[in-house]
């Protein structure tokens, strides 16, 4: 699945009136070809587990009687799911109370627990998104002593609350197992010492492989996943949406970054909008939006061509359009073969200039190569356009781990300042119609405090993204507050 989240509130609305059977189908359709993918190139033993760091929202009744939720949370709580896992002979080690939880931190902490528990028989790591497993791994560092207790003596942690969850992992950790707490210990103590590098193969020896959204906003926790991963492969998982399916990654030993997708034309009926960019008289691309065609069916795609999806769906969409821009790359056998570019609306913009997502994406990485010179790891960010006064600028939030000095983050902000590419953006900047762009550091925990805030607002920590850029008050709120230094480019001058 490419970043886009399969996470959708079903409510009752004139855009869509969810049929839950067709939906369990195609979310199921979806796990068969990327199991199936997997399976030809990573021999999985049969009975393995999985270590899968899933998570389910509430489900709630509407006046009339229907029972509504996310779609990931109606299904993990189906029977369908448990069928898969026994027609693939592959179990998860969570038991379905944890997933459902509604408490992302006790569910965590027992999904870990149990993956050690079980750390013989997994067979790989996976989440729906990258930001999961980075998430609960960080959530690690911090809880293995406590996991180690509990594996020992089999108990269960006092921080564990819920009733159902203390039942239901109770259950299967009772007997103690002094041995094995014994050698993860070892094996965490070592860990430790080496900042926590290869800490999957370490504690799951027989793990081929870590699974899980990596491309998109995803991207930029793929240098912390290959830290935990080492060198056991990521594989990227397959392209879909809450409104369908899209594609499949048939290469999973592509590298994330390279990965594209083959569409399956029964997923749904699938047309394409080309998208070009105009050129001014001096060859620069156009500052406005994307110069649309006439959409075309899936046979006429052309390789090298950038195109919006649209859908028709078996469950009542017609025509949507999807917002995704793709690029065709290749073919398998008949069927193209998609790399996701970015997401089309998702854009800094002030003036006459247009960032993407991507974009914003790329300058970051630049930003970040100076900062991880000084030993120091960005753990997340976000963006925000700010045109209260004038000259507007962009403001880029920072939360890092590690000292860094002053002059360093200086630098930084000048990087990325200087690295935006897009002609409106350099032009503005030259004739201060774009201020400096300014650089926000924040405190730790602060990205911590908008995913609990997306949380209790009904998300699930398994279909949580970082937005890339906001203009949230709720958000740009917590940013502000826990800002605790601010830095202004001087890349165009003083």
């Amino acid at each position: 699945m490419a970043d886009r989240s399969t996470c959708l509130l079903l409510v009752i609305a004139p855009r869509l009136l969810f049929k839950f059977s067709s939906l369990q189908q195609l979310i199921d359709q979806g796990e068969f070809y990327s199991f199936a993918g997997c399976a030809r190139i990573y021999s999985i033993k049969e009975g393995g587990r999985i270590l899968e760091f899933i998570y389910s929202s509430k489900q709630f009744k509407t006046k009339g009687g229907i029972t509504v939720g996310t779609a990931t949370t109606h299904y993990y709580a189906s029977e369908e799911f448990k069928i898969k896992q026994r027609e693939t002979k592959s179990y998860i080690c969570s038991p379905e109370e944890v997933i459902s939880s509604g408490d992302y931190k006790q569910s965590t902490y027992c999904h870990l627990l149990l993956g050690l528990y079980f750390n013989d028989q997994v067979e790989f790591i996976a989440s729906t998104f990258a930001f999961s497993i980075v998430q609960s791994f960080r959530s690690f560092e911090e809880s293995w002593k406590d996991i180690c207790n509990d594996i020992r003596d089999g108990t269960l942690s006092s921080k564990i609350t819920i009733p159902s969850v203390r039942k239901a992992v109770l259950d299967i950790i009772s007997v103690p197992n002094p041995s094995l707490a014994k050698r993860v210990i070892s094996k965490c103590v070592e860990l430790e010492e080496m900042d926590w590098f290869g800490l999957i193969p370490k504690l799951w020896p027989n793990a081929k492989y870590v699974y899980s959204i990596m491309t998109g906003s995803m991207q930029h926790y793929l240098t912390k996943l290959r830290h935990y991963a080492g060198d056991l492969p990521l594989v990227s998982g397959d392209y879909g949406s809450t409104e369908s399916w899209i594609g499949v990654n048939v290469d999973p030993c592509c590298p994330p970054e390279k990965v594209s997708f083959a569409v399956v034309p029964t997923f749904s009926y699938f047309e394409f909008i080309p998208l070009n960019r105009s050129e001014n008289e001096d060859g620069k691309s156009a500052i406005d939006d994307f110069i649309e065609g006439d959409p075309v069916p899936l046979s006429n795609v052309k390789i090298g061509k950038q195109y919006e999806i649209v859908l028709t769906t078996f469950t009542g969409l017609y025509r949507y359009r999807l917002g995704d821009v793709v690029e065709v790359v290749g073919f398998h056998r008949n069927t193209p073969k998609l790399n996701f570019i970015c997401r089309r609306k998702l854009i800094l913009t002030v003036n006459i200039d247009k960032n993407t997502e991507n974009d914003l994406q790329l300058v970051v990485e630049k930003g970040s190569k100076i900062l991880r010179k000084a030993r120091a790891e960005l753990v997340d960010f976000t963006s925000h356009a700010e045109v209260v006064k004038n000259p507007g600028h962009y403001i880029i939030y920072w939360e890092i781990k590690g000292e860094v000095e002053e002059r360093i983050l200086e630098e930084c902000c000048r990087e990325m300042d200087a690295s935006f590419v897009d002609h409106g953006y350099v032009v503005s900047r030259r004739s201060n119609s774009i201020g400096p762009l300014e650089l926000c550091i924040v405190e730790k925990g602060t990205f911590k405090k908008i995913m609990e805030n997306f949380i209790a607002n009904g998300a699930a920590l398994s279909q949580f993204k970082t937005p890339r850029c906001t203009s949230n008050q709720v958000l740009l709120r917590i940013l502000n507050l826990c800002t605790i230094k601010r830095f202004h480019s001087t890349a165009y001058g003083p």
